[in-house]
């Protein structure tokens, strides 16, 4: 089974607080000896390995230069498969169609954490970023605060959570309408699409609105993980 590298103090902060007994070992700077005091004693109790590094061995263990100092080599997270039967539930939920970058997949994450999303599906197409080390680091520990669900059949999902949510989609298509004028009377089920080509028409075509957050035009469009942001904040925040 591949294990996660989790890197960064926040994200290793936040695994200890979420799943703590999926660590597996510890490794870390000098500079990040008090910080990681807690977390070497819960490592500790339960006969875990943790150890002082030297740069150079922690850019190996974590693959990365950008590691912040710390990384914990832990279980893997895998999100849970959708079960029609039994759909997410609650005031709002956050659907990405093959979201293929997993620093927007992590920063994506973050900012829904940030504004309370309860739950994010992911739809399995070709491509698409799942939980990882690179994740992970940008989602600051976000992922580790939210119920993570897959499918490889994301309309037919949709469809399965139509009674419980409004489907709204994020797209540049001629029928968007501006985000202000999505009524709030219902829970909501966000849709965010592909980076390069948005939302595929099947999943279109399962959302019974479609929204755009308007601009100057003098650019066609955000980022996935910035209008992520946006949207999150108009509708959560």
């Amino acid at each position: 089974m591949k294990h996660d590298v989790i890197c960064g103090a926040q994200a290793v902060a936040a695994l200890f607080a979420r799943r703590p007994d999926d660590a597996l070992r510890l490794f870390y700077l000098d500079a990040q000896r008090q910080t990681v005091g807690p977390w070497c004693a819960t490592l500790a109790a339960a006969h875990k390995p943790y150890r002082l590094v030297d740069e150079a061995e922690l850019e190996k263990v974590a693959a990365t230069s950008h590691h912040g100092g710390v990384a914990v080599v832990a279980k893997p997270r895998v999100p849970a498969i959708f079960d029609a039967a039994k759909p997410p539930r609650g005031k709002f939920l956050l659907v990405l169609d093959g979201i293929g970058n997993p620093h927007n997949l992590g920063a994506i994450a973050r900012s829904a954490a940030f504004f309370g999303v309860p739950a994010l599906l992911i739809g399995e197409g070709f491509g698409a970023a799942m939980p990882s080390g690179a994740a992970y680091r940008t989602a600051e520990g976000g992922l580790e605060w939210l119920e993570l669900y897959r499918t490889r059949d994301l309309p037919a999902a949709l469809a399965a959570l139509e009674p419980h949510f409004r489907l709204v989609a994020a797209a540049l298509t001629r029928d968007a309408e501006p985000l202000k004028t999505l009524p709030r009377d219902r829970p909501v089920a966000l849709v965010l699409g592909r980076e390069e080509t948005g939302c595929s028409p099947e999943v279109l075509g399962a959302c019974r609105r479609v929204v755009r957050i308007p601009g100057s035009g003098r650019v066609q469009s955000l980022n996935v993980a910035q209008a992520a942001a946006v949207l999150l904040h108009e509708l959560c925040g």
